[in-house]
């Protein structure tokens, strides 16, 4: 029998996990990828007998080919821009961690929802060879429908393997120094190149009010990633605000709401904002269709005269260290400086 002292070092991976895209803006795939989605009871934790008849008999015969038209509008030649970024983010990551530690660390792609899957990305890990696992998804601020079904689906997978990795696992990063550093950066890479606006607003995804008062913190992380934003760019409050877009369904949601700040701006004398969303580390359908052209339609109807997106972080190289960072962090005691 071999020796302890003859094992080999246990080899560390990384899965990199956001929530997911259509893989095709057609009503087909659209509505194979919103049924994955709205079914997930940490999506919508409505009771599922009165759900269900909801999603399958309206929503999912109703909805698929307005949102594959918004898909459509927004698609890149290469494919669904999440996926594009998320590729990107991934070849550069594990460059990234290379160049730090002299050695291959596999990273792969797992998406929550749609393709490829969190168990399709754990599968290719597995077969590297890896042993030791580091989950990074990609939202900043933790909320229990986003994080939170990554952890679920995980623990899932691996109920139905013999064997799984030792896995460690980021929940958020909402305060990170580097985090707001490079929020930072890109806001003022725009001031330089585009000028800086009467007020810039930070647009969160939204959650439904109740989420918060049973114990969500997602709220409170946002308005901390507000803040330190705000401080690093020597903002006076008058200088921005925080809102909450992409509301869906009737319950009460968080506020104040993106679209509706927008239209009420111009006649209070903000004629131009810049606005980001620090909720997302990838540009998307919320991002580019949603904020990027519907929030400007909003505001220029309204009677304001200059409206600037600012795109997510992406694969910008500061971003890119942060979330390098954060793997160092989470595989403390398993890898060599």
């Amino acid at each position: 029998m071999n020796k302890v002292d003859n094992l080999s070092p246990a080899k560390l991976g990384v899965l990199l996990v956001n929530l997911g895209t259509p893989d095709t803006p057609t009503p087909k795939d659209v509505k194979q990828f919103l049924k994955q989605f709205l079914s997930d009871p940490r999506v919508v934790d409505l009771n599922p007998w009165i759900w269900k008849p909801i999603l399958n008999g309206i929503i999912l015969n109703t909805r698929p080919k307005a949102v594959a038209k918004l898909y459509e509008s927004i698609w890149w030649p290469e494919g669904s821009p999440l996926m594009v970024i998320s590729e990107r983010q991934r070849e550069a990551l594990s460059a990234i961690l290379k160049a730090r530690h002299g050695s291959d660390i596999p990273v792969e792609l797992g998406m929550s929802y749609g393709n490829p899957s969190l168990s399709s990305g754990i599968d290719k890990l597995v077969a590297q060879g890896v042993e030791r696992l580091v989950v990074l998804p990609l939202y900043p601020q933790y909320s229990c429908s986003t994080v939170a079904p990554v952890f679920d689906a995980i623990a899932s997978d691996y109920k139905g393997r013999r064997n799984y990795p030792e896995t460690r696992f980021s929940k958020e990063y909402f305060e990170h120094p580097a985090y707001i550093a490079a929020l930072a950066g890109s806001v003022r890479r725009h001031w330089q190149d585009k000028g800086q606006g009467d007020c810039l607003l930070m647009s969160f995804h939204g959650v439904p009010l109740r989420y918060v008062t049973e114990g969500d913190p997602y709220q409170r992380q946002c308005q901390r990633t507000a803040e330190l934003l705000a401080a690093a760019l020597g903002l006076t409050e008058s200088q921005w605000r925080l809102c909450f877009q992409s509301k869906f369904g009737k319950e009460e949601w968080l506020t104040p709401a993106t679209d509706a700040l927008l239209e009420s701006l111009p006649g209070k004398g903000v004629k131009r904002v810049d606005i980001l969303c620090p909720a997302f580390a990838v540009d998307c359908l919320e991002t580019l269709e949603e904020i990027s052209i519907g929030g400007k339609e909003s505001f220029i109807e309204a009677g304001g005269e200059d409206y600037h997106f600012i795109p997510c972080l992406n694969e910008d190289e500061a971003h890119m260290q942060l979330l390098a960072d954060l793997v160092d962090q989470q595989a403390a005691g398993w890898l060599k400086s």
